[in-house]
């Protein structure tokens, strides 16, 4: 066959997203730090931004200039907020059936989100190749634990108190009062963190933190628990003291001193990662009055930035050649698609941040165990975005409600579909079923299969299966049924 060159013409569709909108889209998944350094940085390289300062007035309205690649939105943002209630849904300042752009603009972010490109992919060799925080290994432990919403809701707050020694640094009590749960379901939390790697995570102190690593190694007998609870004494070197507090001889004492230094008394220590800062919230969540939720933007984390107007006409006029005016009129393409990205990022935040209010308004009214299933689909089709726009959103964003500071992440759960069609169920309250049906046992005859909770929860509405039954009872720490049996007929 012989071989020869020719040229065709093909017609295709193909989604093509300018580099602009790709950085646009990056905007939208960076935290309020990773922002503030990234305007750093636009500041200084772009002679035409400038800070809007209170004292400062542009000449020129920065909407003036036209962009062809982001939408055009004039809103002030230090007035921007929304109230939801149950009743209604949050679209922002966006008209329904859109995106976050108005009908005048050129790009449809509802759509943006649908199409790969690479820049997704940028960073991910850093975030491979860089150490994990323990906070990162903790979470990560967390999600496959196998816990219900609320105990993972719960776990996952104290995680982030949990200090870089690994340390629990917080009230319990108080954490309690303001998640609305009972201290029982705090501490079931506790004792799940401190099953995690590495061993002493999650102490409360460092008597806790040796016991755990000692109860790991099968060692914590009374006379080490006698050691433990006079640590003044070792450290003051009183060993006689110490030998009668234990009621040991001096060997074992040596002994049992030699195991306790072997021990880590700061376990988090071992893991990278920059020292925690305070979170700044990015959304504030206050109730208003009539039993709504008055949804607002943290105008403090906010980059407020001007196209300095003045500055240009000045440039421009002096400008001679064609390099100049090129480099001109690009610092202030750039300038004004910053300025308008920065909006449109605070206004698609602010959407999303009040339908998970309004999706979630149980759990600011009554705690953390009325969370309700919720996943990005869902939110994603009430205010007409796509999931993976959500998705950036939700990442690194939190907000602070009168229950504590919590990642927008936070108040996704998992759901048990219903039977006939009824409303979802959350996992947590079909967990809790399970474990109620298992407390009644008092007799032997009254001890439940798997397979008969499953037809309990099947009349009760709720559509669950036998394997899904048995992880949520080992989950729960439950023995099978055939244990149960044994325990009651002996009487345990």
């Amino acid at each position: 066959m012989a071989l020869s060159a020719r040229l065709e013409i093909r017609q295709g569709q193909g989604l093509v997203i300018t580099p602009q909108l790709q950085q646009a889209i990056k905007l939208l998944q960076l935290s309020n730090l990773e922002l503030e350094a990234f305007v750093e940085a636009e500041l200084e390289r772009n002679p035409l931004l400038q800070r809007d300062e209170p004292e400062a007035a542009p000449e020129a309205p920065v909407e003036d200039a036209p962009v062809s690649e982001i939408a055009d939105h004039s809103a002030d943002l230090d007035s921007v907020h929304d109230e939801v209630s149950p009743g209604e849904h949050a679209t922002g300042d966006a008209p329904e059936g859109q995106g976050a752009a108005d009908a005048g603009g050129s790009v449809d972010w509802s759509r943006a989100g649908k199409g790969g490109f690479d820049g997704d992919l940028d960073g991910l060799e850093d975030s491979l190749s860089r150490e994990k925080t323990l906070t990162e290994h903790l979470h990560d432990q967390l999600a496959v634990s196998g816990l219900d919403p609320a105990h993972a809701a719960v776990a996952s707050v104290l995680i982030d108190s949990v200090d870089e020694g690994g340390y629990l640094r917080i009230d319990l009590v108080e954490l309690a009062e303001r998640l609305g749960c009972g201290f029982a379901m705090i501490e079931r939390a506790v004792g799940v963190l401190q099953g995690f790697e590495p061993t002493g995570i999650a102490a409360r102190d460092l008597r806790e933190c040796l016991a755990l690593q000692l109860k790991e190694r099968d060692r914590f007998d009374p006379a080490m628990e006698a050691l433990l609870d006079n640590l003044p004494l070792l450290a003051k070197r009183d060993m006689p003291a110490l030998k009668r507090a234990c009621g040991v001889d001096d060997e074992d004492l040596r002994d049992m001193v030699a195991e306790l230094k072997a021990l880590t008394p700061r376990p988090g220590a071992q893991f990278g990662g920059e020292p925690s800062q305070p979170v700044a919230p990015d959304v504030y969540v206050r109730e208003g009055q009539g039993g709504l939720w008055h949804v607002e933007l943290n105008s403090d984390t906010l980059p407020r930035l001007l196209v300095d107007q003045r500055y240009h006409a000045q440039v421009s006029k002096a400008a001679r050649s064609d390099q100049e005016k090129v480099f001109v009129s690009d610092c202030l393409a750039q300038a004004n698609w910053l300025v308008r990205s920065l909006d449109q990022r605070a206004r698609t935040i602010l959407k999303v941040a009040s339908e998970i209010v309004r999706q979630q308004d149980a759990f600011f009214a009554f705690g953390v165990e009325h969370l309700r299933p919720l996943n990005l689909k869902t939110v994603a089709e009430a205010i007409g975005m796509h999931e993976s726009t959500v998705s950036r959103v939700t990442s690194n964003k939190y907000v602070a409600t009168q229950r504590g500071l919590f990642e927008l992440k936070f108040f996704f759960t998992s759901a048990i579909q219903a039977t006939e069609g009824g409303e979802a169920h959350s996992a947590e309250s079909v967990r809790h079923k399970i474990r109620q049906l298992i407390d009644a046992e008092s007799r032997e005859e009254d001890v439940h299969s798997d397979d008969r909770i499953v037809e309990i929860l099947k009349e009760a509405g709720v559509d669950i299966a036998r394997r899904t039954v048995a992880k949520y009872r080992e989950a729960m720490r439950i023995p099978s049924s055939v244990e149960r049996r044994r325990a009651l007929k002996s009487g345990g």
